[in-house]
């Protein structure tokens, strides 16, 4: 039987020139979320058709 993980998060990845949320994901939350995380993440953008900065949003 596959143990529970409690240490990841689902969240979603919101665009921030869109709004548009793109893309879930689970990042670890255990000891604190990485500043490099809190950044956010450069990913495709389907409705301007470039690389945007996407953000975490949690629903």
């Amino acid at each position: 039987m596959a143990k529970k993980s409690t240490d990841r998060e689902w969240v979603w990845l919101q665009c921030t020139e869109t709004g548009d949320m793109n893309y879930r994901t689970n990042i670890r939350v255990k000891g604190g979320i990485a500043d490099k995380v809190k950044e956010g993440f450069l990913k495709y953008s389907a409705r301007l058709r470039k690389h945007t900065l996407h953000k975490i949003k949690r629903k």
